[in-house]
Parts: structure tokens; C-alpha cells; sequence
């Protein structure tokens, strides 16, 4: 009996390393997309879409009230922000817009 569980603990910590093994061969291959570099995309957010603080009327993320709101952001990848396909020749932009501000 004891020889069976000597060959279990050695049994269980071969499988730990090889398991933290495989995930440290997995880190160095696939990077998350949280991880890569983003940036604020200004204007390309449709109404409720945006992801933090819209300027003023609004307190957190999901409280754009108009589609493409100028002063509504969202985080995209690094170098992408203009080339988000948008409707009526609008563009993103890295700074804060005033177009499609709602009044008030």
C-alpha cells in the first residue's frame, strides 16, 4: 500500500509538470488580445457601444446615446482607429470629435 502511493504523489507531480510546462510553452506562442497594444477610437461606436466615459451626459461605458458619437470611445488595435468601416464618409479619430454630440 504504501508503494502505491508513492508511485500516485510521483504519478500526480509528473502530471504538474508537465502541465506547467505545456503552459509556459503556451504563453510564449499565443499572445491575448488584452494584451496587445490598443488605442481610444473616437466616433466609431455605435449608441450604447462605447467603452468608457462619452464626454458629458454620460458616466461609463454603454451610455453613448447616439451612433458614432464624437466624444464616445472605444479601444481597438494600435494603428486601426481610421480604418473602421462607418457609414456616411465618417471617420474614427484618436482625439475627441464634435460631431454626433447629443445636446444636453
Amino acid at each position: 500500500m504504501k508503494n502505491e502511493n508513492a508511485t500516485g504523489a510521483a504519478r500526480a507531480v509528473s502530471t504538474a509538470a508537465l502541465a506547467a510546462a505545456v503552459a509556459a510553452a503556451m504563453g510564449t506562442l499565443v499572445v491575448p488580445a488584452s494584451a496587445q497594444e490598443q488605442e481610444k477610437c473616437y466616433g466609431i461606436a455605435p449608441a450604447g457601444q462605447n467603452d468608457c466615459k462619452a464626454g458629458p451626459g454620460t458616466t461609463c461605458a454603454g451610455t453613448s446615446r447616439v451612433d458614432y458619437q464624437g466624444n464616445a470611445w472605444k479601444l481597438v488595435p494600435k494603428g486601426t482607429c481610421r480604418q473602421v468601416e462607418l457609414p456616411d464618409g465618417r471617420e474614427g479619430s484618436l482625439v475627441a470629435l464634435e460631431r454626433d454630440v447629443p445636446e444636453g
